[in-house]
């Protein structure tokens, strides 16, 4: 062992030393810097007390709530065990009935009866329910205290989106499923077991048990956790399912340590996972560290340590803020004079400069030397401006200054001049006389040099407006003044604002009207207008007519705040007439092109027409032949003829029908844009189109998904697109030989998200040849066609019809590997607002159908 009871001569010298050294660095530090650790010293030391009073506190409290965390864990954990296994009992249980009913063991009576067993003997359990595998109740019994609106009958079908995605999840995985109800009226307070019924490794629907979350709570966890904490069952988003949590600590009680929130713990439950979670949080039943009276008086006695302390350290703070006041003042006045960028110069009464600072010094180029003392006329004065600066001069020391100041020419010492502004105040000292003028300079050469430029450049702009070929105006909100009006507007309508008025009333962008009594409905006039950064509003468009004119005009509207802070309306109208009348011959063309198309399309189907109204002519003679024979010949049933009348009677209908088809398609008429039904637009499409099919021995199938919603659309148009594009289909396949197996053409009508908007899509598919490469680069060109015949007008006229409603036409080639299989032609119409039924005259590419 070592012997430590003599220490080493360096040991015993070394706290000497120590002191030594402090001494000397105590002795070699300022005054002031004395001071300063003296004023710290009281404050350091009551910081370090109520440090290690917190500390020892802190540490106990600790201590004891992780003695509680833990406690609280192991409880929840063991009430977790208790309901997992309550779960898979009652799941063992459900799967043993899904086999039975697998193996067709059980029918639904003994369905019924084994489900009131069960949900009689585990209250937790509210409803059985079997379902097959297109989702239809084959069986179903609940408990009495389930509300009726929430009980499953036979027959019924799972609702919309209720427990869709969880069936679909349990016939892929073929295993027992945990959920919580998605859609319709169920509460999701329920919790939902789906166990998969298989018959032969088939699917056969589910066993669909719904179980109460609040008896779950109730039954599975032990009643001594229930008792000792507050229990709750929550979803994955943490939203309580089953019971009561404590309520959060609100205002002064989150701000004490013994108002802090109780502890919490929770776990998911097994077999169900994240989507349900056992919450707890336990009652507060102890006082703490910080209500034991030992805390108080240990408080007690620190607080007055503390503040004897702080009262020393008070003391000698505000002597040293009294001295640190008077060098920072005197460093703080220094540090203004020399940054601020204006020139300070002082006079007295006799007009001697007594003091510059260095802005002034460095503008003029003078030293403070060369300036202090210096009297008029100064060496900053330009010698031309003599007369007139001292004219001023006396002014200012008169008292005769002007309050916005005044401009003169100053010299550098370099000989330079700059322009200058002067603001001159009478300088008093402490005891109220005046002693002289304080003047401050601003350069503004560069102010005068901007605002120069700022002149030329609204000269110019004026100069730009004057020579626009459109009428540009600007008059304040409300008023009948005219702010701006540019040389054609005043060429139309004068120099007042009648113009601008009228305008803007006829485009709809008047948003108040002038003048009027106030009544009491009256609401502000500037309701509506933009509420953001008024130059940044959109601007808004409308065409219109002006009689007085007789021209059309382009009106655009755009609010901004005018130089003097009124909000004033801009409005800019273009001379349009002649684009207006193009577009109304443009209109007309593509009518005619759209009823000649359709003209060109029947007499192309003439010959099919012809035999397709062939057949019922022909079982219509042969009818009236039979009739006329058995008539003649006396044996003549009642029964037979009335049989044969109603059939041909069919045959005439039938007949008459293809004829009134065919008119309305060929009939020329204005495009109407009406809600259109998207399965009798295919319907009628399809009958057309079919006659041709059936010439060329080709097989026609169409498919219209349900529930399409009503299209806004024109639909002869719409009829006439999809016609021809059946027809080309039906010439490909007939032009590629395809075998009597491969000859066929398929109508696809689908919904679609286009941009994030809603859209249909039409799709034409066949099995023909395709097309090549540079066909389809000049496919929709006007008077471009693969056919020795055509006039290259059919796709076009097809692609405008499209574009005229809002949508987009496409078409690509099919491949079977590196073999071309067919082509694909596809548009979409978007889905509109039934307000707007008006189909835009002009389609961009009108054409005739080859």
């Amino acid at each position: 062992m070592v012997n430590h009871s003599k220490a080493s001569p360096r040991t015993r010298r070394w706290p000497a030393r120590a002191a030594a050294l402090w001494r000397h660095w105590w002795q070699r530090q300022s005054p002031q810097r004395q001071d300063r650790f003296a004023m710290l010293a009281p404050l350091a030391a009551v910081l370090l007390f109520l440090a290690a009073i917190a500390t020892a506190f802190s540490y106990l409290r600790s201590e004891e709530l992780e003695r509680e965390h833990e406690a609280v864990r192991r409880d929840v954990e063991y009430a977790q065990q208790r309901l997992r296994l309550r779960l898979l009992e009652r799941q063992e249980q459900l799967m043993r009935i899904a086999r039975d009913i697998a193996n067709e063991e059980i029918d639904r009576q003994e369905f019924n009866s084994r489900s009131e067993s069960l949900i009689s003997q585990y209250p937790e359990l509210q409803a059985l329910s079997w379902i097959d595998e297109r989702r239809k109740v084959l069986a179903s019994h609940a408990a009495p205290s389930l509300p009726a609106t929430w009980l499953r009958r036979t027959d019924d079908v799972l609702r919309p989106g209720e427990t869709e995605g969880v069936f679909s999840l349990t016939r892929d995985l073929q295993q027992p499923i945990y959920s919580q109800p998605v859609g319709g009226v169920l509460p999701t307070t329920l919790l939902q077991l789906q166990i998969p019924l298989s018959v032969q490794g088939h699917f056969a629907g589910v066993l669909l048990a719904e179980y109460s979350i609040d008896s779950l709570l109730r039954y599975g966890v032990p009643s001594e956790v229930l008792a000792r904490y507050a229990v709750t069952l929550q979803d994955g988003s943490g939203r309580p399912l089953a019971g009561t949590p404590l309520a959060p600590q609100t205002g002064a009680k989150r701000l004490v340590p013994w108002g802090a929130n109780s502890i919490t713990y929770q776990v998911p439950v097994s077999p169900v996972g994240n989507a349900l979670v056992l919450h707890a949080q336990a009652y507060r039943t102890s006082l703490g560290v910080v209500g034991s009276g030992f805390f108080w008086l240990v408080g007690m006695l620190s607080a007055m340590t503390a503040w004897m302390l702080i009262a020393n350290w008070r003391h000698t703070r505000r002597r040293m803020q009294a001295q640190q006041a008077l060098i920072a003042e005197t460093y703080f006045r220094r540090a203004m004079e020399n940054s601020v960028l204006t020139g300070m110069r002082a006079l007295d009464m006799e007009s001697r400069i007594t003091y510059v600072n260095a802005a002034f010094c460095q503008m003029t180029g003078w030293t403070e030397s060369e300036l202090v003392g210096q009297t008029p006329p100064y060496s900053y004065w330009p010698e031309e401006d003599h007369t007139h600066l001292a004219d001023l001069l006396n002014d200012e020391l008169t008292g005769h200054h002007k309050p916005g100041g005044f401009q003169v020419r100053v010299k550098r010492k370099s000989g330079a001049i700059f322009d200058a502004r002067l603001y001159v105040s009478p300088l008093i000292d402490p005891r109220g006389q005046q002693t002289g003028w304080m003047t401050s300079m601003t350069d503004i050469t560069e102010p005068n040099r901007i605002r120069a430029q700022l002149t030329a450049s609204h000269e110019r702009f004026t100069i730009v407006l004057e020579a626009l070929d459109a009428s540009v105006s600007v008059a304040p909100i409300g008023s009948q003044e005219i702010l701006f009006a540019n040389r054609l507007y005043r060429q139309w309508f004068g120099a007042e604002a009648e113009g601008h008025l009228q305008m803007a009333a006829q485009a709809g962008l008047q948003p108040a009207s002038a003048g009027g009594e106030d009544t009491l409905d009256d609401v502000d006039g500037l309701a509506g207008l933009p509420t953001e950064s008024l130059t940044q509003a959109q601007t808004e468009n409308s065409e219109i007519f002006i009689p007085a004119l007789g021209r059309w005009l382009e009106v655009r509207s755009r609010y901004l705040n005018w130089v003097d802070g009124r909000l004033a309306q801009m409005v800019i109208a273009t001379d349009i007439t002649s684009r207006r009348d193009a577009e109304e011959q443009a209109a007309a063309q593509a009518e005619r092109a759209q009823s000649v198309s359709r003209l060109i399309t029947m007499g192309e189907m003439a010959s099919s027409v012809a035999h397709e109204l062939n057949q019922p002519l022909t079982a219509i003679s042969n009818y009236c032949s039979g009739l006329i024979s058995r008539i003649k010949g006396g044996n003549a049933d009642p029964q037979m003829l009335l049989s044969a009348l109603d059939k041909t009677a069919h045959q005439a209908q039938r007949a008459g029908q293809i004829i009134q088809r065919i008119r309305a398609f060929v009939k020329r008429s204005e495009p109407n844009r009406t809600p259109s039904d998207v399965a009798s637009m295919v319907a009628e499409a399809v009958e057309l189109a079919d006659i041709e099919m059936r010439r060329r021995s080709i097989r026609l199938s169409h498919y219209v998904a349900a529930r399409l919603p009503t299209l806004m659309v024109d639909p002869i148009l719409i009829e006439q697109v999809l016609v021809n594009l059946m027809r080309n289909a039906a010439e490909s396949v007939d032009n590629a030989g395809r075998p009597s197996g491969r000859r066929s053409v398929e109508l696809r009508v689908l919904p679609k998200q286009v941009e994030m908007q809603p859209a249909i899509e039409f799709t034409v598919l066949d099995t023909g040849g395709g097309l090549a490469p540079e066909v389809l680069d000049r496919l929709f060109e006007a008077f471009f066609s693969t056919k020795s015949e055509g006039m290259g007008m059919g796709l076009n006229l097809c692609r405008s019809i499209v574009e005229s409603h809002q949508g987009r036409m496409h078409a690509e080639n099919l491949y079977n590997g590196p073999e071309v299989a067919g082509c694909r032609f596809s548009f979409w119409i978007p889905l509109l607002p039934a307000r707007d039924n008006s189909i835009p005259a002009n389609p961009q590419k009108p054409g005739v159908t080859a």
